[in-house]
């Protein structure tokens, strides 16, 4: 997809925040509609108060240019604190961002064709795609222009502005899904079906209801095949009996997931396939090829004769067998095997962390070099259309910057949202331990083991998606000794992929400063009897689940006394002694 315009509809949005700001801090617009209002624009509030605010920015499926980038660069130094943040869903965050400045952010964004529109609230959020898509050896279609087209269905759809709760969109290329549709509300894997004739028809298996969260539900296939025509009308059917039929009384139990366990599955498929029949008679029908798919066309990146494709997915046997940093950085970032013969390649970023100076760099590379740039869903940035010629210069520059370690599917890249540093709900430094997870795994010799993903949420929302990967954590207040102290459940066995969805099941509870030695032991464990293509959930039924793996580790679920170890009641990033302050929740669990 090409070069966006101004973002006209961004500047309005931005001309209509001001104006409502000067009302609010006038007084003559209560909390609870500004709150809402604000919310729709992307901007959520920050646990620190006043007008600290923080400021999503809506990536659709993950794609930026270099002028993007480079704003990205100039907002994190003149409004927020010189870095920004990419979640799993593709956006980029700016914290500490004051209210009054938040005008002139929005209307920042619209001249490089970018928006904060729906970010957050009871919206449509921002449309998620694989990172690779139209540059992968294994996709069946390339999703691109479709996640453009559904994000530029529901933008400031007049359908998505009151939702009972969020609605989640993800496309995956293939049933790999490394788009994670199994956990959206409305997830959408490319496919093919084999015609009567013999012909193969491309399209799409819509998958509905998953979601994580304190109850993480799988998504449910609608039907076996979905035509290219019904997508966009499928996934509206799906919005309405949401929007229809949600739960407004009670927001924890609002999500799509919900509407499934209440009415029962067959009944929410019934009335969605009902909606999608009778849609034709509106006048938001989008049926049809959409625009932007006729225009930039979705042809698979196909598979080059001969060649071998990078493994993908979740549990890959990524494994580093050179020695040079540019040779042990190609075997683990790069991906290969398309048929158009360009390779990508991801450069790490540490805890979905950039710098401005980053931020700046990564343009320049992307400018210099003629290149695609995708943000993945595991907080790293993805080049795409290398040639082979171009790897070393782009290894170098990115070792200029310290974003040429090996960290793509190697149990390094710890993923964790942002936690109590900055999120209301959140009851533990989430990124803390993410940090001391990494440090200990480095100090190990642990760190590049491959097949093996940590993930971290702050608390049981899972914004950090601890339900699906193979180690996951969420935080929880533990009580020892009369005192409060942060903690952390532990979790074992999540998979996403191959249209199917694990969620991690529990092992034990832990002090949050015993938890990296917890993982560290999982992984040495791991690492040292995994079979030949053994993947992690393999290895743990086969040694008998999380129950028999908690048992090796239950000397950790001990807090020694505060006298003994004072740092125990004390949680990551903190000088002072743990609370669990939770204040009201804006955007993940309210």
């Amino acid at each position: 997809m090409g070069q966006r315009e101004i973002d006209a509809a961004q500047l309005a949005d931005a001309d209509k925040f001001e104006t409502v700001l000067a009302r609010y801090l006038a007084g003559e617009v209560d909390d609870d509609a500004f709150r809402i209002f604000r919310l729709n624009n992307g901007i959520y509030g920050q646990r620190q108060g006043g007008h600290n605010q923080m400021v999503r920015v809506k990536i659709p499926w993950g794609g930026m240019l270099p002028d993007q980038l480079e704003l990205m660069a100039d907002l994190a130094d003149t409004y927020s604190r010189g870095w920004g943040h990419i979640t799993t869903r593709q956006n980029i965050q700016f914290h500490y961002v004051q209210l009054e400045k938040i005008p002139e952010v929005m209307r920042l964004l619209a001249t490089v064709g970018m928006t904060t529109r729906e970010a957050c609230g009871d919206t449509v959020r921002n449309v998620q795609a694989c990172h690779l898509a139209g540059a992968c050896p294994y996709e069946r279609l390339d999703v691109t222009p479709w996640a453009e087209a559904a994000y530029r269905h529901f933008v400031r759809n007049p359908l998505g502005q009151r939702l009972p709760r969020k609605f989640k969109i993800n496309f995956s290329g293939c049933a790999t899904d490394c788009g994670q549709a199994m956990f959206n509300d409305a997830g959408v894997v490319a496919t093919t079906r084999t015609l009567d004739d013999g012909t193969v028809e491309s399209g799409f298996k819509v998958f509905v209801a998953g979601g994580l969260g304190a109850n993480p539900h799988a998504a449910l296939a609608l039907e076996d095949f979905t035509a290219k025509d019904d997508l966009l009308p499928t996934l509206e059917a799906i919005l309405r009996v949401f929007n229809n039929h949600g739960n407004r009384d009670n927001k924890l139990r609002a999500r799509m997931k919900w509407l499934v366990m209440n009415l029962g599955w067959d009944e929410v498929r019934e009335r969605v396939l009902k909606e999608r029949r009778l849609l034709l008679g509106s006048s938001s029908w989008p049926g049809g090829i959409p625009e932007e798919v006729a225009k930039a066309g979705d042809a698979p990146a196909g598979l080059a004769d001969g060649a071998t494709p990078t493994p993908m997915g979740q549990g890959v046997p990524v494994s580093i067998t050179r020695r040079s940093p540019f040779e042990r950085w190609d075997d683990a970032n790069v991906v290969r095997g398309a048929a158009k013969g360009t390779v990508s390649a991801v450069a790490y970023a540490r805890l979905g962390d950039v710098t401005s100076a980053q931020f700046r760099a990564l343009a320049a590379i992307q400018r210099d070099l003629g290149l695609e740039v995708r943000l993945t869903n595991r907080q790293n940035v993805a080049f795409r259309g290398l040639s082979d010629d171009q790897l070393p210069e782009l290894h170098r520059r990115l070792a200029a910057i310290g974003m040429d370690q090996p960290g793509a599917e190697l149990v390094r890249d710890v993923v964790s949202c942002p936690g109590a540093d900055t999120c209301n709900l959140a009851v533990t430094q989430s990124r803390g331990l993410a940090a001391a997870i990494g440090d200990r795994l480095e100090e190990e010799g642990l760190a590049e083991v491959g097949g093996l993903r940590v993930n971290i949420s702050g608390c049981t929302n899972s914004c950090g998606q601890h339900h699906a990967s193979d180690i996951g954590f969420f935080g929880a207040e533990r009580r020892a000794h009369g005192r409060s102290a942060p903690g952390y459940q532990m979790l074992l066995g999540g998979y996403v992929g191959e249209e199917r969805a694990h969620f991690g099941a529990k092992a034990l509870r832990l002090p949050a400063k015993n938890a990296a030695e917890a993982t560290v032991r999982v992984v040495r464990r791991f690492a040292g009897e995994r079979q030949a293509g053994e993947t992690f959930r393999q290895w743990m039924d086969r040694v008998g689940g999380a129950t028999a793996i908690a048992a090796e580790l239950k000397d950790l679920d001990r807090f020694p006394s505060p006298e003994d170890a004072p740092d125990h009641y004390v949680d990551y990033d903190e000088t002072g002694p743990y609370e669990a302050e939770v204040g009201v929740g804006e955007c993940a669990g309210a």
